[in-house]
């Protein structure tokens, strides 16, 4: 089952779960439960018997074939599903949110007594999940992102006080935003969400773009999705069907600021605003991701397969890991203000803290 919003490489974990459960061991009993979590609910469409002429070139494509959806179902209705159908082992593949349902759901599996085993394949495009090295699809969304990034800097220095400004996936993370500036270093300003900024003052974004206009006449700025949402602290914008608290869009909010302040400075700006968040969801996966959705699938498979349950498998320092799910939903990992990959961030973009002295 495929849960959570899309992701490179959904497909090729699909395709190798299903290879690996029927070439490795001879199950031919594979079901695909489709649109996530809600496939699980009496009443929704049933689940497709998967072969492996039905996955033969699944990793060619984007998306999942299986479809997704978001938010919570009745874990007991779920469980009532895998008993009723005798289902043994259950591939979750999705992000946190996903992770946590597996977990409730194998507790309640314990609770009714009953063996069933439960393998997450940890997918989240930020590569925010704790104890993994990368998650899958994040090296396939930074190598998108870089393509935009280009773009926005082929249009800033294409005009006068041109800035390119790009919007980025991570909502707690940077990780995909740093990737990308490194992997183009055309990137002036990178603004995350573990590294607070100010937008105003002297030592304030706004006048260090100011500065950098009146000394090159263009500038690449890329935001992550989740920084800055100080400036939405008065705004109670709700939360999401996955229980995720909606964020204050700052990238539109950046392109407003950057428009008003250089119209009181009387002084000539072209902002080109770029959000391709669902044109890199929607990708196949990069080649070197489709390698490492290969390993994820078939180590699933034999975890299940040992009996292993209540846990996600993963890579970390060269090691493929079997991690106990409460282990990996515990905390996000996050980049450290002191780590080599922020210190490499701002010795290619040349930014200030831009924090104003207290």
């Amino acid at each position: 089952v495929t849960c959570g919003g899309l992701c490179p490489g959904l497909n090729n974990v699909i395709r190798a779960i299903v290879m690996s459960l029927c070439y490795t061991y001879g199950c031919h009993d594979i079901l695909g439960i489709l649109y996530g979590l809600k496939g699980f609910i009496e009443g929704n469409k049933p689940p497709h018997h998967l072969k492996p002429t039905d996955v033969l070139d699944a990793h060619e494509k984007g998306g999942t074939i299986l479809a997704s959806s978001r938010g919570p179902q009745d874990h007991s209705k779920i469980v009532d599903t895998i008993e009723n159908m005798g289902i043994d082992i259950v591939f979750f593949i999705g992000g946190d949110g996903t992770l946590r349902a597996a977990h409730s759901i194998r507790e309640e599996i314990e609770r009714r007594g009953l063996k069933r085993s439960i393998v997450g394949v940890p997918k989240t495009i930020d590569n925010d999940i704790n104890h993994l090295s990368k998650s899958f699809g994040f090296e396939s969304a930074y190598t998108a992102a870089v393509e935009a990034i280009r773009s926005a800097h082929v249009e800033a220095v294409g005009a006068p006080n041109g800035v390119g400004l790009v919007k980025l996936m991570g909502r707690h993370a940077g990780f995909v935003s740093a990737h990308a500036t490194l992997g183009l270093r055309d990137v002036n300003f990178c603004l995350i969400p573990e590294i607070p900024f100010e937008l105003d003052g002297e030592y304030g974004l706004l006048n260090a773009l100011r500065k950098r206009l009146a000394k090159r006449r263009h500038a690449v700025i890329v935001v992550a999705e989740g920084a800055g949402q100080r400036f939405f602290a008065d705004q109670d914008l709700g939360y999401d069907a996955s229980g995720n608290k909606v964020l204050g869009d700052i990238g539109i909010y950046m392109k407003d600021r950057i428009k008003k302040y250089f119209k009181e400075k009387n002084m000539e700006v072209n902002v080109r605003y770029i959000d391709p968040s669902y044109t890199i969801r929607s990708i196949p996966a990069i080649p070197t991701d489709a390698v490492y959705c290969g390993f994820l699938g078939q180590m699933a498979v034999h975890a299940g397969m040992a009996g292993k349950t209540d846990m996600m498998v993963g890579e970390n320092n060269g090691y493929f890991t079997h991690i106990p799910i409460p282990a990996a939903i515990s905390a996000r990992k996050q980049i450290e203000e002191d780590s080599f990959l922020w210190h490499s961030v701002l010795h290619s973009t040349g930014q200030p803290a831009l924090i104003n002295p207290k």
